[in-house]
């Protein structure tokens, strides 16, 4: 038995290590990206920057919440065409509220509309983006995301780090990136292929998850071959996809009322629900760096931006972990033993990023500048909160597998006591950061509770329904 559980952990390794590749090449694109741009901005100009990179995160909120929506749906047998317009509907919508926050961003944030424009701009994109990684993701084809994770990175980072150099501003900055991210999301949706392949692809992973004791190499080097191979015409594909299970027949054919306006509406309702979870995870992580723009001077602002990069690094560090073990948090038999191990790892891999962040730190004012120096100190702060804020991710995703989006709202009570002490107390970096640590704290603890004790009473219920 010891051997068959190696022989399973192996691929699980081998995805992990595949999309942290992948989402460290974007991650450090996109470090490298502030650094520059506060060192060319300077402390008094970068301060905008990072306030509208900010924002472009949350404007990031309807793409991870669709990615999400995509992955679970497909791995319970949803067919890709209906997925892809549940993509592109997600679009039009955020686009349509995109336009009309710009406005409120501008005078909220006291920047240039250009730029509110330029960070809003980007979010379409990001939907689409997201929508073709979902189905990478919900078919396991890790090898692929992992490549498309690294290309949006990079693609984001190069036209916006080419304005910077070239004397550009904020706002021109901003829209590079914006370009960069359309293009992302044109590759993305060409290296996925047309859905027939997906299909083949999708049913393949399923019946694989089903046969506990396969190794999936085979499987995940067949999906990439598959999509490689898009261009020739799949004979088979009808009798592959009448054999899926009766999950996905009874969700396929939903995809005969996708005429329907009303169908249409509620496709998106799980978005929605999603992207509530997300966008409230997303507020607390922005929650402090927005308010430090509002308490704190301009110079004091900028160090705090410059220092919340430590913070994303232990975020986004262990980004592949919540990715890969995601569409087992979204069947029922294997969601309760997926969460306790995401978690498991994403508390020891913050423990080693704080650690990292305490051991770098005076690298800091070197790479950023002397302006920089009185944050130094402080930096394992930053990275502290960002590695709690990463063990909260993980339980939000689990509670998003399961279509359970209740612990949110302990998340946006959090953040609103958040916003509100902070606002109130917090005058000076130390006091912000070490607030904000203290707080984000309470409330993730009191979301993973939440979630492992749900989980732990579902998979009693499902074993009892088993028996």
């Amino acid at each position: 038995m010891g051997r068959v559980s190696g022989v399973r952990r192996l691929p699980v390794v081998a995805d992990l290590t595949l999309v942290t590749g992948g989402a460290m090449v974007a991650n450090v694109a996109g470090y490298l990206l502030q650094l520059l741009a506060g060192r060319w901005l300077g402390v008094a100009g970068y301060s905008e920057f990072a306030s509208l990179l900010a924002v472009q995160l949350l404007c990031a909120v309807p793409a991870l919440a669709l990615q999400n929506v995509v992955a679970r749906e497909l791995v319970l047998g949803t067919g890709i065409a209906r997925l892809r317009g549940l993509g592109l509907r997600c679009a039009v919508l955020v686009a349509v509220a995109a336009a009309v926050l710009i406005l409120p961003v501008t005078l909220l944030l006291n920047v240039g509309a250009a730029s509110s424009a330029a960070a809003l701009g980007a979010a379409p994109a990001l939907v689409l983006l997201a929508g073709e990684e979902g189905i990478l993701q919900g078919s396991r084809r890790f090898r692929t995301l992992a490549i498309v994770l690294g290309v949006a990175g990079v693609a984001r980072v190069v036209p916006a780090v080419a304005t910077l150099a070239l004397g550009g501003g904020a706002a021109a900055a901003l829209w590079a990136a914006a370009a960069g991210i359309a293009l992302s999301a044109a590759y993305a949706r060409f290296v996925v292929g047309p859905s027939t392949t997906v299909e083949e692809a999708a049913h393949s992973s399923r019946q694989t998850a089903h046969r506990p004791g396969e190794s999936r190499d085979s499987t995940v080097d067949s999906l990439d071959t598959a999509a490689e191979g898009r261009g020739t015409a799949v004979d088979g594909r009808d009798s592959a996809v009448d054999s899926c299970d009766t999950t996905a027949g009874s969700r396929g054919s939903a995809v005969d009322n996708s005429d329907n306006p009303r169908a249409r509406i509620a496709d998106v309702l799980p978005v929605l629900r999603a992207a509530q979870v997300q966008a409230a995870l997303m507020a607390l992580q922005s929650a402090d760096l927005i308010v430090a723009r509002i308490v704190l001077d301009e110079a004091d602002a900028s160090r705090y931006a410059l220092g919340t990069i430590a913070a994303k690094i232990a975020f986004w560090l262990p980004q592949a972990v919540g990715v890969v073990l995601y569409p087992r948090m979204a069947q029922p038999t294997h969601s309760a033993r997926a969460v306790r191990e995401a978690l498991a790892v994403l508390f020891g891999i913050g423990i080693v990023a704080v650690v990292g962040a305490a051991v770098a730190a005076p690298l800091a004012p070197l790479l950023a500048g002397r302006d920089y120096a009185p944050i130094q100190g402080m930096l394992w702060l930053f990275a502290l909160n960002g590695a709690i804020l990463a063990v909260l991710q993980g339980a939000l995703l689990s509670a998003i597998a399961a279509d359970r989006t209740s612990p949110a709202a302990i998340t946006w009570l959090g953040l609103m006591v958040q916003v509100i002490v902070l606002l109130a107390a917090a005058r000076s970096v130390p006091a912000l950061i070490l607030t904000a640590v203290c707080l984000t704290a309470v409330t993730t603890s009191l979301v993973t509770i939440t979630v492992l004790r749900s989980g732990s009473a579902n998979s009693a219920e499902t074993g009892s329904d088993s028996r």
